[in-house]
């Protein structure tokens, strides 16, 4: 997929997070005309990389065409609802929500005004992410029959992630990545089962077993670890004609074993300059100047959140769970 220029396009950024930067990084890259709104740390954030600040979350969304929210994810709903209303197209960090309930209200509310909404899913924009998925919907390596996904990092500086009330702890905002990848890569799921460990009531490691409809099963492991602790993605896919593997450690970062001639131009090309991020943004304004749908939709950001929200549902439980028992 070749990276398409925002150039012009004005887009309002709130927050100044850790997340906003790749953002604000991104949409600059494109072309777009950025300012920024936050709480604190918008000055910070606009001088390392040369946008304006405005000082209302009203005069971020009146000035722009594209809000973008990189705020904690118990702020997202009122935010996302004013651009709505607006009509103002969104883009929105992971998860929408804590709640189904709450992240389908973002999503109608979106639908309704007739703006278009991107959750930030971006692993589907890693290059070896793409890859598998092309590599498994093209049949190089067959049926899946089993994923074994993981991701770990240090835990998040900011104390709001420690409260699985405000962020869904690490099933709720870091694992759903890779409950996205599995849908994405093997259908939809109707059976989670989990476990969590962590200190006290606040997980900080867990476990899930994902059953798909096509009888496909994956693994997914994730966890916040000691603030030395780097950042790792892996994934290991078995199909009926051979296996990819990837570790975000290894020198080689994708690997394969299919049968058959070298397969040469498994990753796309990227250059230095092209991250996911820029990927994702430039994905999301060609869909908005030409009405096309992006790769990542809102609903498959909802169908990823009923995913974790159900193995939240299984840890407390100790039973398997339908994703669709957590929209009841």
């Amino acid at each position: 997929m070749g990276v398409m220029s925002a150039s012009g396009m004005r887009v309002g950024v709130v927050g100044a997070g850790g997340i906003a930067a790749p953002h604000v990084a991104a949409w600059t890259a494109l072309g777009a005309r950025v300012h920024v709104y936050s709480v604190d740390g918008a000055g910070a954030l606009a001088s390392r990389s040369g946008i304006r600040v405005v000082t209302s979350l009203a005069a971020c969304i009146d000035e722009a065409e594209v809000i973008d929210v990189c705020t904690p994810t118990f702020t997202h709903d009122e935010i996302v609802l004013a651009a709505a209303a607006a009509g103002r197209h969104v883009v929105c960090e992971k998860p929408l929500s804590l709640d189904h309930h709450r992240a389908a209200r973002l999503v109608a509310a979106c639908r309704t005004a007739g703006v278009k909404l991107l959750p930030g899913q971006v692993v589907r924009y890693f290059p070896e992410y793409e890859a598998a998925h092309r590599m498994v919907h093209d049949g190089t390596i067959g049926r899946v029959a089993v994923m074994r996904l993981s991701r770990s990092s240090a835990m998040p500086v900011a104390p709001w992630f420690a409260d699985p009330e405000l962020s869904g702890g690490p099933i709720v905002d870091q694992m759903i990545h890779d409950f996205d990848f599995a849908r994405w890569v093997a259908g939809d799921v109707v059976s989670v089962y989990a476990r969590a460990t962590g200190i006290g009531t606040a997980p900080i490691s867990a476990h899930a077993l994902l059953r798909h409809e096509n009888g496909a099963i994956t693994q997914v492991t994730g966890g916040w670890g000691r603030p030395e602790a780097p950042f790792r993605t892996a994934y290991s896919i078995r199909g009926a004609a051979g296996g990819l593997d990837h570790d975000s450690q290894r020198s080689a970062a994708l690997r394969w074993d299919i049968a058959g001639p070298s397969a040469g131009g498994l990753l796309p090309d990227f250059d230095e300059v092209d991250s996911p991020y820029k990927r994702e943004l430039a994905d999301f304004a060609r869909s908005i100047r030409e009405d096309t749908t992006p790769r990542v939709t809102a609903e498959d950001s909802l169908a990823a959140l009923d995913i974790a929200l159900a193995a939240v549902a299984s840890c407390r439980s100790g039973r398997p769970v339908d994703p669709k028992e957590v929209r009841a």
